[in-house]
């Protein structure tokens, strides 16, 4: 096996509650359990040596190897194709259907020979927390039980086992043509008894059931469009990627991978963040997923309603991010002993970004509320007050430096996108409050808004660049601002809006790929470059539909597919090289995705209708 795998070389499966990273070689190199957000057990891809893995591959110098999503499920395909004969591996996990938080989670593996005969290669090497926590391996038969402080794990497979050492087991089986084999590595609480060996009809009923729950799911898409195995792939890495129990999505199923290879911009993404949670609601909708939506304003009214009377030390209303749970506790801590993915160290577990201040997420927390009034009649009298007070406290909160939507640990600054979505907040506030009739300092928050936005097109505006800009009184552009029209701040086809367009597209824009700015022109207080930032690219994408130019706008959305995986998952960044680089796969850049694709299927339909 490689000792790391490109970025991009892996594919998703998951439960609804955590989620596991397979590389294109039958290598489970990251899994964390019993949540998303749970000490890794599986962590190669972080740490070759010390991380753990569980793999399962052909042997042999002459395989080569593709793999592939099932149609329209998270059920992962790796085909293994020698002189000899064809393999195939099939991963995935079972779906949770209880929306119930659990200690049980398995990964369901299924390996099968299609033609002349295949030896498979069995590993399995867990490192509970991290490596962290010893634990002791015994070995029955097919089945090998590992038992470390509060966790167990259970190997079941037709593989005959070995241990190996005092915590690994390995093993080889050969199979001839039309013959399978299956494994299961099950997690479970510390004193979980050894779970019923499953036959071969249960593991091909659990097959199919999964297969059948991904599709008619997925048929329950109302996405029309030009686009439909993208946009299909998106909701699905999506759905992967949202704890069922609370309707909260994470912003990625990883933790440490960096931005730059070698480099320090390694952080854990694996929580869930008002800002990316907030804008999936419209492609949610979009989509025709009202009941993932609602789960998440669900959960987005309950942040805001638990603070209400009582804010935080800080008096704000609400974290920039929180746990699965809504937990507010992230501490951030560096993995010493790992070497991170390629070097890339530090590896960081937990986010200090927790406890910045970031005014923009009270637009977005609004904007989300917004869209999602449809799904309840009307807000409860404790919710409304809770908003009401959320949006109080911000007319008087919001002329006031921050650290910004990328987090930058340069210092806080008045960035002009907190003031956009400041504006967005009271905006949309108005609305609501004058739509259900609710009591409102309906004045005050006018006059904010109105304030806002005079402050946004006088100071951030540059006559240099003629464009609105990262901060008051500079010259740095900023992607982030490619919202501002679908937010409504200003008319997509608006000069002023025009020019900043185009002042994008000559500096932040390199081969139809988006920078989110520059850090040579705007330190961030960190160490080297990045890349380009893929949802800007869709961003700019919906930017470029909105405001007329169609074709340049299908031209970078096209091109920009061609950067997603094999499977079509996409991760952070797209690297100098078109590598895959930063947390992966990451929710805001396929929630984007959706976005763009709706917005040009709709431009393109108006432009020719059928």
């Amino acid at each position: 096996m490689k000792r790391y795998p490109l970025i991009a070389d892996h594919g998703l499966v998951g439960d609804l509650q955590t989620a596991a990273l397979v590389s294109d070689e039958g290598v489970v190199d990251w899994f964390a359990a019993p949540r998303f957000d749970s000490p890794g057990i599986f962590a190669a891809l972080l740490d070759h040596d010390k991380g753990g893995y569980f793999r399962l591959s052909v042997d042999g110098s002459d395989v080569t190897v593709k793999q592939l999503y099932y149609p329209d499920t998270a059920l992962l395909v790796t085909r293994f194709l020698s002189a000899d004969g064809v393999g195939e591996l099939i991963d995935w996990m079972p779906p949770d259907r209880t929306g119930r938080p659990t200690d049980e989670h398995a990964i369901l593996r299924v390996m099968r020979c299609t033609r002349g005969n295949v030896t498979f290669a069995l590993e399995c090497r867990p490192r509970f927390g991290f490596g962290s926590n010893p634990h002791e391996t015994h070995v029955d038969g097919r089945t090998a039980t590992f038992r470390a402080p509060g966790i167990t794990a259970f190997l079941q497979t037709n593989v005959p086992l070995e241990q190996d050492g005092p915590y690994d087991v390995h093993g080889r089986l050969t199979l001839t043509e039309g013959s399978q084999a299956g494994a299961s590595f099950t997690v479970a609480g510390p004193d979980a008894p050894v779970p019923p060996l499953p036959d071969e009809q249960g593991v091909e009923a659990a097959l199919w059931d999964a297969v059948d729950f991904w599709q008619k799911w997925v048929r329950t898409a109302r996405y029309r469009g030009r686009w439909p195995d993208m946009v299909h792939r998106s909701a699905i890495t999506l759905k992967l990627l949202t704890y069922l129990p609370t309707g909260a999505p994470i912003a990625a199923a990883t933790l440490g991978l960096p931005e730059l290879v070698g480099g320090e911009r390694n952080w854990d993404y694996r929580y869930t963040w008002i800002r990316d949670g907030s804008l999936a609601v419209r492609a949610l909708l979009d989509l025709g997923f009202v009941e993932e939506a609602a789960a998440f304003t669900g959960w987005l009214t309950d942040r805001v309603t638990e603070r209400a009377g009582a804010p935080s030390a800080g008096g704000r209303p609400l974290q920039i991010m929180y746990r699965v749970d809504g937990d507010p506790w992230l501490p951030e801590e560096i993995l010493e002993d790992f070497e991170g993915y390629r070097g890339s160290a530090p590896v960081r577990v937990g986010n200090g970004a927790a406890d910045q201040l970031q005014l923009d997420i009270y637009g977005e927390a609004m904007y989300a509320l917004a869209q999602g009034r449809g799904l309840d009649p009307q807000p409860t009298h404790h919710g409304w007050k809770a908003v009401s007070g959320l949006l109080d406290w911000l007319a008087a909160s919001w002329d006031s430096t921050d650290e910004g939507i990328w987090e930058t640990r340069g210092g806080q600054r008045d960035f002009t996108f907190s003031r956009v979505m400041s504006w967005v907040a009271f905006d949309r506030g108005l609305r609501l409050a004058e739509e259900f009739g609710r009591p409102a300092a309906l004045d005050a928050w006018r006059a904010a808004r109105d304030e806002i936005f005079g402050q946004i097109m006088h100071r951030g505006w540059s006559e240099k660049r003629q464009a609105l800009v990262q901060y008051f009184g500079g010259d740095v552009l900023d992607a982030s601002l490619l919202l501002i029209p679908r937010a409504g701040l200003l008319n997509p086809t608006d000069p002023a809006w025009l020019s900043t367009l185009d002042a994008i597209e000559r500096g932040l824009v390199q081969d139809s790929l988006v920078h989110r700015y520059d850090p040579g022109a705007s330190p961030d207080g960190l160490r080297g470059a990045e890349g380009t930032f893929s949802l800007c690219t869709f961003l700019y994408v919906d930017a470029l539909a909105r405001a007329g130019r169609a074709r340049p706008a299908r031209f970078t959305f096209e091109k920009m597919l061609t950067y997603a995986n094999h499977v079509g998952l996409f991760a952070e960044e797209i690297g100098p090289s078109g590598e895959q680089l930063g947390n992966f796969p990451q929710a805001f850049t396929h929630l984007s995705l959706i976005m763009a694709a709706t917005t040009l299927d709709e431009v393109l339909d108006r432009a020719s209708p059928a």
